[in-house]
């Protein structure tokens, strides 16, 4: 296991235990306060739970090397858990606007407690300190599921501070239905969180390709260090969670030998490697009847 990987279960784990936190703390201030909204907050914080599970479960899986049956390895498994993720906070959005349904029709009481609303505030402030180190490891370590989860945790984090400020407003104006329409809004926010990490995810199951300006890279590379052969054509690249894969032809004169040309491709793997970060490198050697371009080595 790379440490790479290593580092994100780790960070997985430490999800993990802040959601068990974050979740008791958020608990207790919904009972405390009898607040709809506020309920609907510690609700989402059970999707935090179980998008944290989820993502142990991807970055543990994500983490096994490849074998016969996945020769590619496990990286899109992480993908996978992304969808996964968004399809429960859809599913606590919908719980959270029954909740705001019944409780616009049908007010209910609460109490402004001020512990209730401290623990809320502590709660907050846990989540985004953790929110901010998952999307700075997840950017790191190219994890798309430690991103997702930290998107999500900062989305929550908005929506909490929202949902603080319009309690405190419900409770000076004594307009109760303000309560189950913040909730409603909560509920909005996150579903429009759950779309965008789908989005996302889906992209990365189609293969997208590696940023322009990584492309532009390789292609240099390549350039500088193919002396000795015709050309380079067709360069394909594609990303898969942490990995990074690029294939491309290598036309060589037809009098070299095989030793030769495989140096040339050594020398080749060895920069991309040290550019581009768990790169995975497949060159296909032609001969120079393969060319489409010919003199230099046209990238």
């Amino acid at each position: 296991m790379s440490k790479s990987s290593n580092i994100a279960i780790r960070i997985a784990y430490g999800s993990l235990a802040v959601g068990i936190l974050v979740l008791a703390l958020k608990g207790f201030a919904a009972w405390a306060t009898g607040s709809i909204a506020l309920f609907s907050d510690a609700l989402e914080s059970v999707v935090n739970l179980v998008t944290a599970i989820v993502a142990l479960v991807a970055v543990r899986l994500a983490a096994r090397p490849a074998d016969a049956a996945l020769p590619y390895g496990y990286h899109k498994a992480e993908y996978f858990s992304a969808v996964v993720i968004g399809v429960f906070i859809a599913l606590a959005a919908l719980l959270i606007f029954r909740e705001a349904y019944i409780g616009f029709f049908a007010p209910r009481d609460f109490r402004l407690d001020p512990l209730g609303i401290t623990v809320s505030i502590v709660a907050t402030a846990i989540n985004a300190a953790w929110a901010w180190q998952l999307i700075r490891l997840g950017r790191r370590e190219h994890s798309p599921a430690l991103h997702a989860d930290g998107r999500h945790l900062a989305t929550d984090v908005v929506s909490t501070l929202g949902v603080l400020i319009g309690v405190l407003l419900a409770a000076a104006t004594g307009y109760r239905q303000l309560d189950a329409i913040l909730a409603a809004l909560v509920g909005l926010t996150i579903l429009w969180s759950g779309w965008e990490l789908v989005k996302q995810s889906v992209i990365g199951l189609m293969d997208v390709a590696v940023e322009p300006k990584v492309m532009t890279q390789i292609r240099e590379i390549i350039s500088a260090n193919a002396e000795g052969a015709i050309e380079a054509h067709d360069i394909r690249t594609r990303q898969a969670g942490q990995m990074v894969f690029i294939d491309f032809h290598l036309v060589v004169p037809g009098t070299m030998s095989v030793d030769a040309a495989h140096a040339i491709c050594d020398a080749i793997e060895l920069k991309l490697k040290q550019a581009v970060e768990r790169a995975q490198i497949t060159i296909h050697v032609e001969p120079e009847n393969k060319a489409k371009h010919s003199g230099i080595v046209v990238v």
